[in-house]
């Protein structure tokens, strides 16, 4: 049995929890707020990851540290540095290797396609810039790190552009406006993936200092709205594109540097993960499923 420590109670963090107290391992899930989880194995503390010596403190002993921790989307570039800084000097303080929550943003809009792990970094956009940066500090450390990178989420609880911008409009039968090119094909990640790669990864034999990428179902946006429509048993509404002046009217500021996303096929390979970490990616109408399962 191994002790570990998962920063953030999210979606992806409170999975991974669940997966490593399901596998008999002692599991500390910390949180700035508590509430009650009722993981099996699992220990919700009340930390803030930005305090390095309250953390080291809980993560004595621990195998690994899960940097899961998400910031409000508006406010990366002031409070994820903080956070991944106090998460790095407390894994170092206690020798705890860290597998850290990443994405594809990093890449940047210039990046060949498909998306290889081991292509530079190359951000254009501010998000991705702190994601890398992060990374970076990650890489510094003085314990082995690894980074996880997923693309656009899809799950219960999970807040995505698909989550904000497609699934309100229809639950309500209602038309959808969506960003960028709705017939390319763009990768969607299960959040119920991302935590099996994080696990599988923590166990990797291979040299670390390195990233997997999360295993991820491809299809277009108007492919998956039709999906959503068939399961919701809803006819397939119309679909149209958000225009950079209603996205800048309506306050949609963060997501105009994000739009290059979907202007063009985002393919994510992830060929690496499945021959190294043993995961492979759930099927679209398991991710569609869970996604609905908190609207009943």
């Amino acid at each position: 049995m191994s002790f570990y420590v998962v920063v953030g109670a999210g979606p992806v963090g409170t999975e991974t929890a669940r997966l490593l107290g399901k596998e008999g391992h002692d599991v500390v899930l910390t949180s700035r707020t508590v509430n009650s989880i009722g993981l099996e194995g699992v220990r919700l503390v009340q930390a803030d990851a930005t305090d390095a010596v309250a953390l080291a403190s809980i993560s004595e002993g621990a195998d690994a540290i899960f940097m899961c921790a998400m910031a409000p989307y508006h406010r990366w570039p002031t409070d994820f540095f903080p956070i991944i800084d106090g998460t790095v000097r407390a894994a170092e303080s206690v020798g705890a290797k860290i597998v850290l929550l990443g994405n594809v943003y990093g890449y940047g809009e210039h990046a060949e396609s498909p998306l290889r792990p081991d292509l530079p970094l190359d951000p254009t956009s501010r998000k991705g810039t702190v994601r890398t940066i992060m990374w970076q500090r990650a890489l510094r450390a003085n314990v082995p790190a690894i980074e996880i990178r997923s693309s656009d989420y899809l799950g219960q609880g999970a807040v995505t552009y698909f989550s904000l911008l497609a699934l309100p409009s229809l639950l309500d039968k209602k038309p959808v406006t969506f960003l960028g090119d709705l017939d390319a094909n763009h990768a969607w990640t299960f959040t119920k993936d991302v935590a099996r790669t994080l696990v599988a990864a923590s166990r990797y034999s291979g040299d670390w200092g390195r990233a997997f990428h999360v295993p991820s179902q491809h299809t277009s946006p108007r492919e998956l709205i039709g999906r959503f429509a068939n399961i919701i048993g809803t006819d397939i509404p119309e679909v149209r594109t958000y225009s950079a002046e209603e996205m800048e009217t309506g306050g949609m500021h963060e997501l105009l540097e994000m739009t290059y996303l979907f202007e063009r096929p985002l393919i994510v390979d992830s060929a690496e993960t499945e021959r190294l970490l043993g995961v492979q990616a759930s099927s679209l109408e398991a991710m569609i499923e869970d996604a609905l399962r908190e609207f009943g």
